[in-house]
């Protein structure tokens, strides 16, 4: 189709011009599929076209009339069979209303003639009529050409009888009806195949807005689990790195100074550092829990991870840690990772001698004692010489900030200008847990 109309002579607005701006795919769109569909139906208007017409010939031929009657009207339908051969059977299928009405004025007049002969002509209304919804592509002009077929048809009839008073009164009403009829079916017949339309259009919209919808979460759930991925590799695997190379380059001191026991005990936490971590990417390709916390309790993997660290770095640790209940595994990833993430800044920037980590739960005061008012708590404080005014946090910190704030908690850091460097982790325990205990502020030995 050239038009963006329904082929029962509707225009449809809500299917965009194959070639307009906004048309929709050419392939699998509705409009190709509306249009390869009117192309298998007109093969059967072609069909119910010829058997009508050769029907209403044969009638006519077998009702015993003269050949002064039955030649004009055989000679009528000639016509119309060969018009619509060559003009209508292409204006069915490629829309051009010049050929269009083109034949349905010949039909007309052709229709008429032989209702004149033989009002056995009649029966060709069924085509006409038709084909005039069929191909009009305006609403206006089918309804002139079928009111034009009406008036000419019941000329014609009355024509037949001699022009007389009582043969108008007759053919009259009944093309009347004809007519009303024809109107109320074509209307109908053109506003379904129109919703129809629509509806498929909608459809297509519909599909390409999930399969849009679809592209956005994919891209979305790709740099989410981007910057996921990046946050554990900066939290195990490059800490672990760091680690081995300040080892490494201690032992090297160790060796120029002949010192041979000491490199030894630094190559040997070297190798563990490097176990702990290929352990640590197994973890991560597999999906695992991180290896800490696999067959540990939070508490005990802290513990473990300020053992290594005070003996990578030598900054005494003193420990305060109380096991929160009602905490997941998620709960534990996010505190177990920020604790790793506070330790390395110590190492890397603090200078510090000691450092406190602590672990607890506290009561939020809106909570009132409520479950859902219980909040896990970590700190993490240092004795070093603090944060300067024009520190900019790097993206370990901001690595934990996002983590933190995917459970709905909050990170905190202060220095104070005495020194020392606190960082404070509060993430809220899920609602499943029972009512927490106050953390003990004894310390863990």
């Amino acid at each position: 189709m050239t038009t963006a109309e329904s082929p029962l002579g509707a225009p449809d607005a809500g299917v965009p011009d194959a070639t307009g701006p906004h048309a929709v795919p050419a392939s699998g769109s509705a409009l190709d599929r509306f249009e390869a569909s009117w192309d298998r139906v007109v093969v059967w208007w072609d069909v119910g076209f010829y058997v009508v017409v050769l029907l209403s010939a044969l009638a006519i031929s077998l009702s015993g009339v003269g050949a002064d009657e039955l030649v004009p009207a055989l000679a009528a339908m000639a016509v119309i069979l060969l018009a619509y051969t060559l003009l209508g059977r292409r204006a069915a299928r490629n829309r051009d209303q010049r050929l269009a009405v083109t034949y349905l004025l010949i039909l007309i007049v052709a229709t008429d003639v032989a209702v004149i002969q033989n009002q056995l002509g009649t029966f060709l209304l069924f085509v006409a009529f038709t084909q005039i919804w069929m191909l009009s592509e305006r609403r206006w002009v089918s309804l002139v050409l079928s009111t034009l077929l009406a008036v000419g048809t019941t000329l014609a009839l009355t024509a037949a009888s001699g022009f007389s008073r009582e043969a108008l009164t007759r053919a009259a009403p009944q093309m009347g009806v004809a007519l009303a009829f024809s109107i109320l079916l074509g209307v109908w017949v053109g506003q379904t195949m129109l919703q129809t339309a629509r509806h498929a259009q909608l459809v297509d919209d519909l599909h390409a807005a999930q399969a849009e919808l679809g592209a956005v979460h994919h891209a979305a759930g790709v740099v989410a689990e981007r910057e996921r991925m990046a946050r554990e590799i900066h939290d195990t695997l490059a800490q672990g790195f760091t680690s081995v190379v300040m080892l490494a380059q201690a032992a090297s001191a160790d060796l120029d100074r002949a010192d041979v026991g000491a490199a030894r005990d630094r190559l040997a936490l070297v190798e563990a550092t490097a176990r702990d971590n290929l352990a640590e990417a197994r973890s991560l390709v597999t999906a695992f829990a991180p290896l800490p916390l696999q067959g540990a309790t939070l508490v005990e993997a802290v513990e473990r991870l300020a053992a290594r660290f005070e003996e990578e770095s030598g900054v005494a640790v003193t420990l305060r840690l109380t096991a929160v209940p009602g905490l997941g595994s998620a709960e534990d990833v996010v505190l177990l990772r920020s604790a790793q993430e506070a330790l390395a800044n110590v190492r890397r920037h603090a200078a510090a001698r000691s450092v406190l980590v602590s672990l607890g739960s506290e009561i939020r005061p809106e909570g009132l004692g409520l479950p859902d008012g219980a909040t896990a708590v970590l700190e993490v404080a240092d004795d070093g010489r603090g944060l300067g005014p024009h520190v900019v946090e790097g993206f370990g910190l901001r690595g934990m900030r996002e983590r933190v704030a995917l459970g709905d908690g909050v990170v905190t850091v202060t220095s104070p200008p005495s020194g020392g460097t606190t960082v404070r982790v509060e993430l809220p325990v899920p609602v499943r847990c029972p009512a927490l205990p106050v953390a003990d502020p004894r310390s863990h030995p």
